[in-house]
């Protein structure tokens, strides 16, 4: 699992390889991540937008930004933590996706919550 805490605001990730619904002949590999943002700050925060780039083991990239995340505006108070899972799609067994998300506190100021990359690998492709 990887965690960065940004402006009191706390992101895990973990991701998991979806064997039963990916087609590894056709080159569609699906992958789940499942995100918690925490806000350990004073202020309440809501989440805008999502910025992700996801790049596949042969070095395509693609980016995928939009309101909200599964579509949804999180507010967080202080001490309250939301989670969500979402799927990618990826045409190599092996990739990876960072990104970040904007927020605002109640005092009105945006901030962006960076989330360092996270692998997505069928698993044993990885030594």
């Amino acid at each position: 699992m990887i965690k960065v805490d940004q402006r009191h605001i706390k992101v895990g990730v973990t991701s998991n390889y979806l064997a039963h619904e990916s087609e590894p002949e056709k080159a569609r590999y699906l992958f789940s991540y499942t995100i918690t943002i925490r806000n350990n700050g004073q202020l309440s925060a809501r989440l805008l937008s999502r910025y992700w780039k996801i790049t596949a083991g042969n070095g395509v990239e693609q980016e995928v930004e939009g309101d909200g995340v599964v579509g949804q505006h999180p507010y967080l108070s202080p001490e309250q933590e939301f989670t969500y899972t979402s799927a990618a799609l990826l045409d190599t067994p092996v990739g990876m996706m960072q990104g970040h998300y904007t927020m605002i506190d109640d005092s009105g100021i945006q901030f962006t919550v960076h989330i360092p990359a996270f692998t997505l690998a069928v698993p044993k492709t990885l030594h």
